[in-house]
């Protein structure tokens, strides 16, 4: 929820409990008696006359023999007690499915908020800290299963009123969270006059489990969230500290299921045909048409009980939405995050290295996806890639290899080698909830071969303080390139208390050529803290005060860097809106001049860098939300400000429309400039299974105006239509010049070997 998120962004940084010497909250858990934490499932008789029918209502016959999970209890507003509506949740299965039944009781069953009706849109990550998932919006609710019970890892199902789907992939107890993972199943909901009501089908082929026999449970957890309230509920770990959807150690336990089908051959294997049109202006400015048809497939099969074989051919991603523009006022490269289908189920198995968070990108992966098959100048084909990834016993595993073609050179882009990506990646069970591990990643093409190795681990200390860290090496044909990186730090979120520690340095002679880092011979040590108070007045459920600092040097000569301390406060009102403040006092060192824009550079020195700022928002609950955001700072010798707002109008459950405008003013010794970004989403959905986006945005600084509108129409389980039209316009002659332009149709149908 809005709310809960302010609340974790502040506790992204706080300073230790421990260092600080103060006392860390008991757990609720040890003074409230939790509920029962086993739910059996019921097994529908084979033959059963009365055929299970998934149109949201639990009229069937089998709905009221199975044992209901009831005593849901709320995370927050009011941590403990219990839900102020009914929530029942019902098990069964057969042959074919598990079948989760959802009666979700309101006594004002007109104030219940379904705005959503879109695939994926009913839920968010939370990008600060590990507190899982925020609702984006409307009332629902999700079911964690775990079915290998080995509290770590598990899979999200969730649906609103409307019965949108939504689907997560859960690793390392949150650690990671990828919402882009597709899996086949469905969903429907209906409003009743008693609240809401959900039926879930799963397949049992979308489901990876072992074995099974009696007495070999799973993990099961359930979220509710009633919106109009502000409230989350758990069935269990609802507890603020430690607790959670994504907490998997902390479910309770699905009983019951036994001699679940084991499909024979178990390959599935989607095939894919493409047609499209470009046009392309060439460096003369010359437009060049061109056609294209290009068929692939993807296959994949489960080699035994949760371990995956991946293989694709020809692999193409026109149906991929267009990255977020960004305006780049650092000497650092930008970081956009992995949108490709193929790359991103169990994507959570390789990560390797410094988290990031939404306001400043990762200082080191050792692994990033977007390498392969993207360059500067474009896209490059992927010839084909093969990943191995699941359970082997206590071990996490994940190996995986792709190609990509060789390209010309053409116009002001350089040619590039085929190339051959390759990462192997094991990770060992330690205890409930830690692990160690150990990945290696090679880049190797004609002219030159890169390799990085490197041991991780996590450890968990009581229910709520994750420590982990790395150190790993690089390894590079040629001159330089070998030296050494690692980390050490934790992550502490309480009810009251929160702290982030954070420890790193990345070699001067570091290298990731398959991976991400913002800047070599850095070495960072940065420590935050607070305390989250709960005052009963002005409509208030919470106010965050955090203060911290960090400091930095060069690793070879430890010259400064940067340091920084400075404070945060955040109230949280009980509707969500919410608002953040922070004022630092900073000062950053340039060694080398860099660019700010074609006309603006920025000499080597030693620059102060104190800045004030803001962001906040109003609650998503509405049909009209907005969130803003602001900075006043020295910069470089002079100032920079910025400003930036994004509002959402919910207009219909099928018709959504979000403009945004971030404005950026720079006034520097060498020049002053703007730099803005315009944007504007709007989403149409016809269905739950069919939907068209459009995001068209503009880039003053770089003066690029872009077009994309994605068409897309689940035909058959499983299985997509795409249409895609794309239209880049603006050089340095004029705005309006087209750069390039491109419609493409891409089918694809899932087959169940």
């Amino acid at each position: 929820m809005v709310g809960a998120g302010a609340r974790r962004r502040g506790q992204s940084f706080a300073l230790s409990v421990l260092l600080l010497g103060l006392p860390i909250a008991a757990s609720a858990q040890a003074t409230r008696a939790a509920p029962s934490d086993q739910i059996p499932a019921y097994r529908i008789a084979e033959g059963a006359s009365e055929p299970v029918n998934i149109d949201g209502r639990l009229s069937e016959a089998f709905w009221s023999l199975a044992v209901p999970i009831e005593g849901f209890r709320q995370k927050d507003p009011e941590e403990g007690e219990a839900a102020t509506e009914r929530t029942e949740v019902r098990i069964a299965y057969d042959a074919d499915a598990l079948y989760i039944g959802v009666m979700a009781f309101d006594r004002s069953p007109d104030d219940v908020v379904a705005r959503v009706m879109q695939r994926d849109k009913i839920f968010e990550v939370d990008g600060f800290g590990q507190n899982g998932l925020e609702a984006a919006g409307d009332d629902a609710v999700a079911i964690l299963l775990d079915p290998f019970h080995d509290h770590r890892s598990g899979v999200i199902f969730a649906t609103n009123p409307n019965g949108a789907e939504f689907e997560a992939l859960v690793t390392d107890e949150g650690s990671n969270i990828n919402i882009d993972w597709r899996g086949v199943w469905e969903v429907s909901s209906t409003r009743t006059a008693d609240g809401w009501s959900s039926e879930f089908a799963i397949p049992w082929r979308t489901l990876r489990y072992p074995d099974a026999t009696v007495g070999e449970p799973w993990g099961i957890n359930v979220m509710r969230v009633i919106r109009r309230r502000n409230e989350m509920t758990l069935w269990q770990a609802w507890e603020r500290e430690g607790g959670g959807l994504t907490r998997v150690s902390r479910a309770g336990h699905l009983t019951g299921l036994a001699d679940l089908p084991r499909p024979g051959l178990n390959v599935e294997a989607k095939p894919y045909g493409l047609a499209g049109r470009t046009q392309e202006a060439d460096h003369a400015g010359v437009i060049v048409s061109s056609s294209e048809f290009s068929a692939g497939l993807d296959l994949k099969s489960e080699l035994r009980p949760g371990l995956l074989l991946d293989l694709t051919v020809n692999t193409d991603f026109a149906q991929v939405e267009v990255d977020d523009a960004q305006v780049n006022l650092t000497r650092f490269n930008l970081f956009f995050p992995e949108k490709r289908d193929f790359f991103l189920e169990n994507s959570g198995i390789f990560d390797f290295g410094i988290p990031g968070n939404p306001l400043e990108p990762p200082a080191y992966q050792m692994f990033f996806s977007r390498q392969i098959g993207i360059s500067e100048d474009g896209e490059v084909p992927l010839l084909g890639g093969a990943r191995l990834t699941g359970r082997v016993g206590g071990q996490t595993i994940g190996f995986m290899t792709a190609a990509t073609d060789k390209l010309p050179a053409m116009g002001d882009a350089q040619a590039i080698d085929r190339e051959v990506f390759s990462v192997a990646r094991v990770k060992r069970d330690v205890g409930e909830s830690n692990y160690i591990g150990g990945m290696v990643v090679d880049r190797r093409g004609n002219s030159e071969t890169s390799t990085s190795a490197g041991v991780d681990g996590q450890f968990m200390v009581g229910e709520a303080w994750i420590w982990d860290g790395f150190v790993s090496r690089s390894f590079t044909e040629g001159p330089g390139g070998d030296d050494i990186s690692y980390r050490v730090g934790y992550n502490y979120n309480g009810d009251k208390w929160g702290s982030f520690f954070n420890h790193y340095g990345i070699g001067a002679e570091s290298e990731a050529a398959a991976g991400f880092i913002t800047r070599t011979d850095y070495r960072n040590t940065e420590l935050w803290g607070g305390y989250t108070f709960r005052p009963s007045l002005l409509g208030l459920r919470e106010i965050q005060i955090y203060s911290g600092g960090k400091y930095a040097s060069s690793m070879t000569d430890n010259r400064l860097q940067d340091w920084q301390t400075g404070f945060w406060i955040a109230p949280v009102w009980e509707s969500s809106d919410n608002v953040s403040v922070f004022v630092n006092a900073a000062e950053t060192v340039v060694d080398e001049s860099f660019k700010l824009s074609d006309d603006v550079e920025v000499p080597v020195g030693r620059y102060r860098n104190d800045h004030i700022g803001w962001f906040g928002g109003s609650s998503r609950a509405r049909a009209l939300s907005a969130s803003v955001n602001g900075m006043l700072s020295n910069f470089y010798g002079g100032t920079l400000t910025s400003a930036g707002v994004r509002v959402t109008a919910s207009i219909s459950p099928q018709l959504s429309v979000e403009p945004g405008f971030q404005h950026n003013v720079v006034d520097v010794p060498a020049g002053d400039f703007s730099a803005d970004i315009t944007s504007l989403r709007v989403s149409y959905s016809f269905s739950t299974k069919m939907s068209a986006n459009a995001l068209l945005q503009y880039n003053s600084l770089a003066r690029d105006f872009s077009t994309n509108i994605r068409f897309n129409f689940i035909h058959h389980p499983g299985s997509d239509l795409f249409i895609v039209f794309t239209e880049n316009r603006g050089d340095d002659n004029g705005l309006w010049n087209l750069s390039d332009r491109g419609l493409v149709m891409k089918v694809t149908y899932l087959l169940r070997l």
